[in-house]
């Protein structure tokens, strides 16, 4: 068979995803954290594009036929057609406030140049930061301010470094004290050795252990222990109580963790009364002392998506305009660059970054309208939980959403993901809505999610003499209607770290 060459021509279909296609998808399920990041980066990255500050060239007019597309709804069309003075305004599409007007301070405020007071210009480097923060102070400029005391909370190594400026007298204490304090875990405990350290500070063992047991005198109480029992034996012995069967148990911890009653009482020789007080005593305790002055701000979710009743009793739903990205082009900046443009690369590269920042208001304004669906759908759907509470809550998948706002599944399942709803119940990502089916006798399916709170209701009011196991909550759970199996009572509630039927009638003094 003779080997030759050959010219076919062939036609073929294929799912190409644009770049404008991939930046939309992109954009529709990052959350408003990301989002404002991802606005950030495309502002310095394109000279186009502007912040909505109100000090826009030309922005009033900008903003006014953002707003009238957006009421008439041909935003998208102007800018599809490329007409530089119709370029719709994301802000102005879902109908939020203006920002920060012309009284707010300038953004390019050199911050460097506002700093405190700083030490003496006598401090040597031999004074030791908390020589400086107690009574002694050499200071020489102002005091802190109310204001600068109040935005800086106390930390837990500030703390302590204060009562050693206090309460140690000796230069070399307070220099293993300090050295101490920068060993401390998150508990707050000592967890290095003794003769590591004082092999360190090059001093004997011996003055390592006084000022451990000076410093374990300190505020929170059970701070600097080197373990747990020893951390309750400290708050106890404030309390004075700690005699020798509180002593005892602290050597057998483990036998409360194992439910072992009998055999701890053996130890510590009390009785079951006097062991009941005792175990009461141990978890009033706090076993992490350096927890108090734990100052990460928890950062607060911001909802994407604000919800409130309406007049006639009806829901009301509207984006937040804190989360919405107020960005728009600068038309009288393109115009002027465009005329003086002489290369050929330069007007390539005005025209790629003018149709990118066309295509990026586009998909904001798209990202927008797709979550106020996708949120309307599913505050329909569910409108008995909103109403009545999470036990009318609806059996809901993303298809049943995809087809009714005429969208793919994948769309769906991108808005859900870190998107918040604030509601007069509470802020709930939009996936807590989507809950699986469970059957029931009557034909009506009911929520997975709504299972689960009614089985946390029955096991909340249970007593001592009604501890319920997983089979007469499956036996319950029947008898209303709810067709569930014993494993899946099991499963719910091991989900919701609830203890089994037998370690609850433990922990209510019952025999297993």
């Amino acid at each position: 068979m003779a080997v030759s060459q050959r010219l076919d021509l062939r036609q073929t279909q294929s799912l190409v995803m644009t770049p404008q296609l991939q930046q939309a998808i992109k954009l529709l399920q990052l959350s408003n954290i990301e989002l404002a990041s991802y606005i950030d980066q495309e502002l310095e990255r394109n000279p186009l594009l502007e912040r909505d500050d109100g000090n826009a060239p030309g922005g009033d007019a900008q903003r006014e036929d953002a707003g009238g597309e957006a009421e008439s709804g041909e935003g998208a069309e102007a800018v599809a057609a490329g007409e530089a003075a119709d370029v719709p305004d994301t802000a102005a599409l879902t109908g939020a406030e203006s920002m920060q007007g012309n009284e707010d301070a300038p953004l390019d405020t050199d911050f460097e140049n506002v700093y405190d007071n700083g030490p003496a210009d006598d401090w040597t480097p031999g004074q030791s930061a908390f020589s400086q923060s107690g009574g002694g102070s050499n200071w020489d400029g102002e005091a802190p301010s109310v204001e600068q005391r109040a935005d800086s909370p106390k930390t837990l190594r500030h703390h302590l470094l204060d009562q050693i400026n206090m309460d140690l007298r000796d230069p070399g204490e307070r220099l293993i004290g300090a050295n101490m304090v920068e060993m401390l875990d998150d508990s707050g405990y000592l967890r290095t050795d003794l003769d590591e350290l004082a092999q360190t500070l090059g001093c004997p063992r011996a003055d390592v252990e006084a000022v451990l047991q000076k410093v374990q005198g300190f505020d929170p109480t059970g701070i600097f222990a080197r373990s747990l029992s020893e951390c309750l034996a400290l708050q106890l012995a404030e309390r004075d109580r700690l005699d020798p069967a509180m002593a005892a148990m602290l050597d057998n911890l483990h036998l409360i963790a194992q439910r072992d009653m009998a055999g701890l009482g053996k130890v510590c020789g009390v009785d079951d009364e006097d062991l009941a007080e005792m175990i009461g005593e141990i978890r009033a305790l706090n076993p992490k002392p350096a927890q108090a002055f734990d100052n990460d701000l928890a950062e607060p979710i911001v909802p994407d998506i604000l919800m409130r009743r309406g007049p006639g009793g009806d829901w009301i739903i509207e984006l937040n305009s804190e989360t919405l990205p107020r960005v728009l082009i600068n038309t009288r900046y393109h115009a002027l660059i465009s005329k003086r443009a002489r290369s050929k690369e330069d007007r390539e590269y005005i025209g790629a970054q003018y149709q990118s920042a066309n295509w990026l208001v586009r998909a904001l304004h798209q990202r927008a309208t797709t979550i106020l669906k996708v949120a309307g759908e599913i505050v329909r759907r569910q409108d008995a939980f909103f109403r009545k509470g999470v036990q009318h809550l609806r059996p809901l998948i993303l298809r049943d959403i995809a087809e009714v706002i005429e969208m793919h599944e994948s769309t769906v399942s991108r808005v859900t993901s870190n998107k918040y709803i604030a509601t007069h119940r509470g802020i709930f990502e939009l996936k807590y809505f989507f809950t699986t089916s469970i059957a029931g006798r009557d034909g009506e399916a009911h929520s997975a999610e709504a299972v689960r709170h009614r089985i946390k209701e029955l096991i909340e009011a249970e007593t001592r003499a009604t501890v319920l196991s997983d089979d007469a909550i499956m036996a319950r759970l029947k008898a209303e209607g709810i067709d569930i199996a014993r494993r899946t009572v099991a499963k719910y509630r091991e989900g919701m770290r609830i203890p089994s039927s037998t370690q609850r009638r433990r922990d209510m003094g019952l025999p297993g």
